[in-house]
């Protein structure tokens, strides 16, 4: 099992498939993962991650409240780190923002359906930026997730893709942080970037 943070670390231990690297996932957050860090599966191989800063929450918070209006029926939306795994790409991610039927919730298990998702938000940081940027586009719309918006805090730039189709992402558009940005259905809704901005020194 690889251990990844800026750099990968071998952990020693090696999961028999994927359930397995979940049953492991839990005990790397637990007992493995440094004070100030997450753990997610990507591609087969668990993923540290920094948790948020302050300026970032605020940016969630703003994120959630315009979108809460225009919430398909039945659909919550929440900041709290609930694990969505992805079995067919051996990934297992825990969204900034996430949107699902309240449904979702009704379970026991730190491990919730990934296609169960109607909306999800990730915010880069240095060390996440590519797989948000690249490889989660790629799951999130081979799950059937409708919206998968990135902020990316290191260029300023909103990016949402929309209309999962077996080629990609049918829908994308990008605007810079100060802009208004279109949400597609089922939210159909504008979001206003103005505020995104973070500190000059904390992007």
């Amino acid at each position: 099992m690889t251990l990844m943070t800026e750099r990968p670390t071998m952990s020693g231990i090696e999961p028999d498939g994927f359930e397995a690297l979940l049953d492991a996932l839990v005990a790397v957050d637990e007992a493995v993962a440094p004070t100030g860090f997450r753990a997610e599966i990507v591609r087969g191989s668990i993923v540290l991650s920094p948790w948020s800063k302050g300026c970032y929450t605020r940016i969630m918070r703003m994120v959630s409240e315009q979108l809460t209006p225009h919430l398909p029926e039945g659909h919550v939306i929440d900041r709290t780190p609930n694990l969505f795994v992805f079995p067919g790409d051996e990934s297992a991610y825990g969204p900034d923002i996430w949107a699902a039927h309240e449904r979702v919730l009704e379970s026991d298990s730190y491990h919730l359906d990934g296609e169960a998702l109607s909306f999800v938000a990730e915010l880069t940081s240095p060390s996440t930026r590519k797989d948000d940027l690249i490889g989660k586009v790629e799951v999130y719309n081979r799950a059937g997730v409708p919206v998968y918006l990135v902020l990316d805090m290191q260029k300023q730039q909103a990016t949402v893709y929309g209309c999962p189709a077996p080629a990609g992402y049918r829908f994308r558009a990008s605007k810079p942080f100060g802009e208004k940005l279109p949400i597609p259905e089922p939210f159909d809704c504008i979001l206003d970037t103005s505020g995104f901005r973070p500190p000059e020194d904390q992007a």
